[in-house]
């Protein structure tokens, strides 16, 4: 039956159905086809995923988002990086990547990073001079970034199929998310000084410093405090996902003065579609799960790769190889909720901890994003630059490789996550 659904699922895809539906039309077709199991025991098997407390945590983390990235606090916050590192080799690509591992703190989503950071920076750096493709390259790379720093959607997704804690997810991504910073900040650097692109000619000066920083500090006290309750047992990660949207509501309304009944609006709306698209995938890689594990795969999948690979090394390549080709052509959301189930017993086997092959995963999968063919913060950037993808990928080279290297860091040196 998997086989069928797989092919089934292929041919959905190349038909440019999207990958939710895809899901659905794939499982629900290969149960009428073999007629093993009742169609209606898979819809309950949708529904019934969707029931969990946790992923309250999504629609809030994501209207905090909503909240906090648009308005003066985006503009403030790239003023006073670029008065920061403005003046180095690369210094305003810098701006892009710390601004997204900033921000990181604050929406949990790359696709909303890349959106926000490269609508405000991309013609920035165009008009500062540097190379479109480069720019959009650098921001499509800096928003998977979103991801590692808390709080995290795919996080939220991973630790609802694995039974990982949240908080311990939240906290192990923070060490990975600031290499991941620091390694594309290095690219930025090397190719400024290489290619020898401007720099920011802004002088520095004290009073407008302190001024910026007062007023970015609001937001940037916002990750430090979703860490301090979870780390702390304060607060769980749903409640704590509540009290970021109260507290983006208030300081959005008495800090930065730019809240609007729109703007609630409009976050509103957005996080309720995002959240939507979600819960669809969910409910969609649910039923797939639920057929995977009815046919005893994830079993006979660790049978076969203990018996085959043996040495674990090898077993953790191949895992990573799964998943980078698996991100290349499937959602982040979808590809975390269909290989779960499939590596948890395996990383199990060989010793893994749950946590770590879930910073693992996240960071295979987010390669994808910017990746292509699917590259959905490839496709956004070099939108919003108006480039090729082609020209674009030939500037992510570098950043491939740093996030490659990275990767194995994580896959095979424990402490890395840090918990």
């Amino acid at each position: 039956m998997t086989a069928l659904i797989i092919a089934l699922f292929i041919v959905a895809a190349l038909l440019s159905i999207p990958i939710a539906h895809a899901l659905v039309l794939a499982s629900v077709g290969g149960l009428l086809i073999i007629d093993k199991v009742p169609v209606h025991l898979a819809v309950e098997q949708m529904i019934s995923q969707t029931q969990s407390f946790p992923l309250i945590a999504i629609p809030f983390f994501m209207m905090t988002g909503a909240l906090m990235v648009s308005g003066r606090l985006g503009q403030s916050l790239v003023s006073l990086l670029s008065m920061m590192i403005g003046r180095v080799h690369g210094g305003p690509a810098q701006v892009g990547v710390l601004s997204s591992t900033i921000f990181g703190g604050v929406s949990g989503s790359a696709v909303a990073d890349a959106s926000a950071i490269g609508s405000m920076l991309i013609p920035w750096l165009k008009k500062l001079g540097y190379p479109a493709p480069f720019a959009a390259g650098t921001l499509a790379a800096a928003a998977t970034i979103d991801i590692l720093i808390p709080p995290s959607i795919p996080m939220i997704v991973y630790a609802l199929v694995s039974g990982a804690s949240i908080g311990a997810l939240f906290v192990a991504g923070i060490l990975p998310g600031l290499l991941m910073c620091a390694g594309f900040m290095a690219v930025c650097y090397v190719q400024g000084r290489r290619r020898n692109f401007p720099r920011d000619t802004t002088p520095f000066q004290w009073p407008a410093f302190w001024r910026l920083l007062a007023h970015a500090a609001p937001a940037l006290a916002m990750p430090v405090l979703i860490i301090v309750f979870l780390r702390f047992g304060i607060a769980t990660p749903t409640e704590v996902s509540v009290m970021s949207t109260l507290y983006a509501l208030v300081v959005s309304g008495l800090v930065y003065r730019d809240l609007t009944l729109a703007k609630i609006k409009t976050a509103a709306i957005e996080a309720g579609v995002s959240t939507g698209v979600v819960l669809l995938i969910i409910m969609a890689s649910s039923v797939v799960g639920w057929i995977v594990t009815y046919e005893q795969l994830p079993a006979e999948f660790t049978r076969f790769a203990k018996e085959t690979l043996q040495s674990p090394w090898l077993i953790i390549l191949a895992m990573n190889l799964i998943m980078l080709a698996t991100g290349m052509f499937i959602d982040l959301p979808a590809a975390v909720l269909l290989l779960t189930p499939m590596f948890v017993p395996l990383a199990a086997a060989v010793g893994m901890d749950t946590v770590q092959l879930g910073i693992m995963m996240i960071v295979n999968l987010s390669i994808g994003l910017y990746h292509p063919p699917i590259g959905t913060t490839l496709f956004i950037t070099s939108t919003i630059a108006k480039v090729r993808i082609g020209d674009v990928v030939k500037e992510l080279i570098p950043f491939y490789a740093v996030a490659i290297a990275l990767l194995l860091g994580f896959a095979y040196l424990p402490w890395l996550t840090i918990r």
